[in-house]
């Protein structure tokens, strides 16, 4: 009888044990979903945020899987009575419909495409585009990119003989080669002090290369050690290297040379594909050709004066960390530098067609910024532009291959073999 009344005793302890632990883990992730819909913006937590939500946003799907599975494992143990199971119970329910709405979402990512695409200034996209050359369902769900067969990767190679290791390149190209075809330059993020040529934004290179494109993802030099300009002078050589010697791998810069990157990157070759052959940013290659065809912003830094009103509080940390570490002087004191390095700044009437993606629930860069550079380019420029303004996107959408990501990657395939199609290659001088 005694052992009875203890082996219950003990069952009963272990359920309400089981049911705790499981309680923190639901609460666990019901946090990460809620940090995905509902971001701190404000620094410094807006990092955190960044951390948090853009996991939990990018691998929502996954997410509620593990919740749904964890449930019916506790159920099969026995759910717990009283308190502990009805809190487990109220937080796997709420955990499981937050991961389920940023699950909606993600998905819906490919109509929010879509429907930027029609409206796209200046340039008919074809709703129909060529099949996906890496991108696969069970890459999506699987989420974490890799090459595959179906792409081949040229790596370390040197565009600047001066034993920086800063100064290398990979060219990626489809496993069966190339022959005369367009070029993509991409640019890391890594707020210009971190990150490197191999991690990020992979999916959008690798479907691309194995669509036929050629694509030269680069280094370049990273503050504190850099001093602005010397990471935009980087990117310059890069066009001038790819220019110079992509024939190599079967590209074809007349025929087309587009330019990428995302945050910092972004910020780069938005920079860059506004400026064509600015001196100052040339040094020894004063005559080389760096003029792209065009630009893919993806949540780019488009303004680097931390312009509160188009910035909100995330406007005052880029001044801080630029003015530290990046251009090394306030704004206050090098108000014209923040301005010439800024691409809202730099817009002309000839600047090239550019592809604008940002998230609205971006921490670390504000889609004020975005929207701002938008409407300023439609204004001032001529050329086609489309902007893709994904809700609830956090920063870093594009590194994971995410329903999301697979959505925009798709959609930016299609601005560009429509650009390509429309483009009569020119004659480099």
């Amino acid at each position: 009888m005694t052992s009875m009344v203890t082996s219950k005793l003990w069952r009963s302890a272990r359920l309400v044990g089981v049911g705790i632990a499981a309680t923190v883990v639901f609460a666990a992730l019901l946090v990460l979903a809620l940090t995905a819909i509902v971001p701190v913006r404000r620094p410094p937590l807006s990092t955190f945020s960044f951390m948090i939500g853009f996991v939990a946003g990018e691998l929502a799907g996954q997410g509620l899987a593990l919740t749904v599975v964890l449930a019916a494992v506790l159920d099969d143990l026995g759910w717990p009575s009283g308190a502990v199971g009805t809190v487990a119970l109220v937080a796997a329910l709420s955990a499981a419909a937050a991961f389920g709405a940023l699950l909606g979402c993600a998905l819906g990512s490919r109509a929010t495409v879509a429907r930027a695409l029609t409206r796209a200034r200046g340039i008919e996209v074809a709703r129909v585009s060529s099949p996906p050359g890496w991108l696969r369902w069970w890459r999506t769900w699987l989420a974490v990119p890799w090459p595959g067969a179906g792409v081949h990767v040229h790596r370390d190679l040197v565009y600047l003989d001066d034993g920086d290791p800063a100064h290398r390149l990979d060219v990626l190209v489809p496993r069966a080669g190339a022959t005369g075809a367009p070029v993509m330059v991409f640019v890391h993020g890594g707020a210009w002090t971190i990150g490197s040529k191999e991690q990020q934004c992979r999916p959008m290179l690798f479907e691309l290369a194995a669509r036929g494109w050629v694509v030269v993802s680069c280094n370049y030099r990273l503050s504190p050690t850099a001093t602005w300009p010397d990471h935009i002078v980087d990117v310059k050589r890069v066009l001038a290297w790819t220019r110079s010697n992509v024939a190599a791998y079967g590209g074809d810069a007349a025929r087309f040379l587009g330019i990428s990157g995302n945050s910092a990157g972004g910020h780069l070759a938005a920079l860059a594909a506004l400026t064509p052959g600015e001196v100052a940013w040339q040094p020894g290659f004063e005559d080389a050709d760096t003029a792209v065809d065009a630009c893919v912003s993806i949540y780019g830094v488009l303004d680097m004066t931390g312009d509160p009103d188009i910035a909100g509080p995330q406007g005052r940390a880029l001044q801080s960390l630029l003015g530290h570490s990046v251009i090394k002087q306030r704004l206050d004191d090098a108000h014209d530098t923040y301005e010439a390095s800024s691409p809202l700044h730099r817009l002309s009437e000839g600047a090239p067609p550019f592809l604008v993606v940002h998230g609205t629930k971006d921490t670390l860069v504000s889609v004020g910024v975005a929207r701002a550079f938008v409407a300023a380019f439609e204004r001032v420029a001529t050329a086609p532009i489309c902007y893709v303004e994904l809700p609830w996107a956090q920063h870093g959408f594009d590194t994971l291959c995410s329903p999301r990501c697979s959505a925009t990657v798709v959609g930016i395939a299609r601005f560009l073999d429509a650009l390509v199609g429309a483009r009569t290659p020119r004659q480099v001088p």
